[in-house]
């Protein structure tokens, strides 16, 4: 039953439908508020941070796809944008698990078994957070005192979640939370969750390129509201690493909201002052959410649907074909 309703093209056209209002309604709540912010900033200063979260969010989906990749299902990467991207507006519904079920069923359109597509979106939401978390624990302790005092525990864990991403420690746990289930076909014909190092090694490459690129859009706009060019660089990138991870562990609010942008008032303060960072979180916010629904919108229209047919296994060279890119 669920999935003949998921080849249904209208139960697709429809939930596909439902994520973006879920997307322009989590705007629209906050609208009034965002706003004011945006009308008082300079015209380039959105469309260059909007582009920032883009290219950040590339980083981001390549990361998956590497991580995919490695476990044995090569996806061509306008395959992987258009699973990654539309999957990801899941998020905008409460609780943290729906773009994670979006992402696996949506792959599964191109033959990638649930199992595989489920480990590689787990391993990447891993890579993202410890990345994320080394990231802000070396920008925000000189920066940002409070931010530091304040999320200490957040910061601390920075090493043992790095150490975590070692291929023999990631692959023991993958073995390991995979055994009650080995008896099931369909984690039966996924194959060994084995990943090379190699594979992960290009993941955390791609996510430092992506928390770099993303804290590049925050840091836009501090340099818009008066924000000093060098001194505001660290804490804008430190900033946004540790509310997206902190905004993650809060389920129950979609995409982080509200979190995120407490964290980044706070983290912010040592380069401007507190109206400034609030204009600063609402315009990232609104940022943020268009460069989702840009990339979702870009990701549907412009790659090519040849998805293989059920039963069919994915080209081995799919990770090189032309057509995908």
């Amino acid at each position: 039953m669920l999935s003949r309703l998921r080849r249904n093209p209208w139960v697709r056209l429809g939930l596909f439908l439902l994520l973006l209002a879920c997307a322009v309604l989590a705007v629209h709540a906050h609208w009034e508020q965002t706003r004011e912010a945006v009308a008082d900033l300079p015209l380039w200063t959105l469309p260059v941070s909007v582009a920032a979260g883009m290219a950040g969010l590339v980083c981001q989906m390549l990361a998956w796809r590497t991580l995919l990749a490695g476990l044995g299902s090569p996806l061509p990467r306008g395959a992987a944008a258009r699973v990654m991207f539309v999957g990801q507006l899941g998020k905008y519904l409460p609780g943290s698990v729906w773009a994670f079920l979006a992402q696996v069923e949506l792959a599964r359109d191109w033959n990638v078994p649930r199992v595989r597509g489920a480990t590689a979106t787990v391993l990447a939401v891993a890579v993202t957070v410890a990345v994320g978390l080394c990231v802000a624990a070396l920008a925000l302790p000189l920066a940002s005192a409070e931010a530091a005092r304040r999320w200490w525990w957040a910061l601390a864990l920075a090493p043992v979640a790095l150490g975590v991403l070692h291929p023999r420690v990631a692959g023991w746990g993958l073995r390991l939370a995979a055994r009650p289930f080995a008896r099931f076909r369909e984690v039966a014909g996924a194959g060994p969750l084995d990943l090379p190092g190699r594979s992960m090694a290009a993941a955390v490459a791609w996510t430092v390129a992506a928390w770099l690129l993303l804290g590049t859009h925050v840091w836009v706009l501090v340099r818009a509201v008066g924000g000093d060019a060098l001194p505001s660089l660290g804490p804008a990138v430190g900033a946004y690493a540790l509310a997206w991870t902190l905004g993650l562990l809060v389920v129950f609010a979609p995409a982080g909201l509200g979190v995120r942008e407490a964290v980044l008032v706070v983290a912010l303060a040592p380069v401007v002052d507190t109206g400034a960072a609030l204009v600063v979180a609402a315009a990232s916010r609104l940022a943020m959410t268009v460069a989702d629904l840009a990339w979702a919108g870009l990701s549907v229209l412009l790659s090519r649907d040849r998805r293989p047919k059920p039963g069919a296994a994915a080209p081995p060279n799919a990770e090189r074909r032309p057509d995908g890119a």
